[in-house]
């Protein structure tokens, strides 16, 4: 059932068949509310607040659709944006998204006002999902794994993009090889890269390898302002592909680097375990008649078992860490 308080002008939404008054202005989900159906507040255009729950997992499409005065929503439980969700809310400046979203469809916020979006934990990101948005300078997508075609399309302020470093990560066109994600960004230029890559550079052995791969992704951000705008999606892409190319070079290397040095090592404690040995056989009479207190027969003891187990020790639990997967 609805409730609408006249006062606060503030309007309860319950869900289901529920009608949404035409010149609602502001609204609270309520909590036995977790998924926003199709249109359920399309073209309300004296809508200017949402007061969303952290129980609010799905909006459906155009849920929220040519709502042109909505200004700013949390939607930190929400999993799943489909498609048109809130497209051409013109007044929408500002999102903050939760850790719990996962995928936001097609044209979910085509023309909105958006500046800078964060999403923390996004996996999918749909074909002109942010298109049009005009005012849009900044993107971060620290987890993303499918940017789709189109998806920042008329973007033309965009100037910073945060992504991580993953294969296929930007779709292409099977026929033009393009993707078109951030084509026609005269802005753009500035890329950062997250993740896992950095600590993975930094266990590199060879400080020439270390050096070599953080030149490697610092290049883009020389490149880019020097890409016409027409084929920065496509320089970001082979840009990718040659830092995980690159990448995966040194990591042989490093791993095979570091089973010939666990050879050696283990090589040097075995012969260091018998020249011991050897020394004991000969000397170990004499050494055992001037140990007369029970301290010294202990450090004689030790002293041979560290050169016994010293291989197994290192080879087995210390070295395999340093492997890079």
């Amino acid at each position: 059932m609805a409730e609408l308080l006249a006062a606060d002008d503030v309007f309860v939404y319950m869900g289901g068949q529920q009608v949404v008054p035409e010149d609602v202005t502001h609204v609270i989900i309520d909590r036995s509310v977790n998924i926003i159906p199709e249109g359920a507040f399309a073209g309300r255009e004296q809508l200017v607040s949402v007061k969303f729950h952290d129980g609010v997992e799905q909006i459906k499409r155009w849920a929220f659709i040519k709502c042109r005065r909505l200004k700013r929503i949390k939607l930190l439980g929400v999993r799943n944006i489909e498609g048109q969700a809130f497209m051409f809310c013109a007044a929408l400046t500002d999102v903050q998204f939760g850790d719990k979203l996962e995928t936001i469809q097609s044209n979910a916020f085509v023309g909105c006002a958006l500046r800078s979006i964060k999403l923390p934990s996004v996996r999918s990101v749909q074909s002109w999902a942010f298109g049009d948005c005009l005012q849009l300078t900044n993107v971060e997508m620290p987890d993303v794994e499918r940017i789709e075609r189109f998806t920042f399309n008329g973007c033309r302020r965009l100037t910073r993009i945060v992504i991580p470093l993953k294969d296929n990560l930007m779709e292409v066109c099977s026929v033009e090889r393009r993707g078109y994600q951030f084509d026609e960004f005269v802005n753009l230029t500035s890329i950062d890269l997250v993740g896992r890559v950095h600590v993975t550079i930094s266990s590199l052995l060879l400080e020439s390898w270390r050096d070599d791969m953080n030149q490697e992704i610092d290049r883009i951000n020389q490149t880019l302002p020097k890409t016409r705008s027409s084929g920065k999606a496509a320089e970001i892409s082979n840009w990718m592909q040659h830092i995980i190319a690159t990448m995966e070079y040194y990591k042989t290397e490093h791993n095979r680097l570091l089973k010939e040095h666990m050879t050696q090592l283990e090589l040097a404690l075995w012969k260091a375990k018998i020249d011991q040995k050897e020394k004991t056989r000969f000397s170990g009479k004499v050494q055992a008649r001037k140990a007369h207190s029970d301290e010294e027969k202990q450090d004689f003891v030790k002293n041979e078992l560290r050169v016994t187990c010293g291989a197994s020790i290192i080879i087995r639990n210390v070295l395999p860490f340093l492997k890079l997967e």
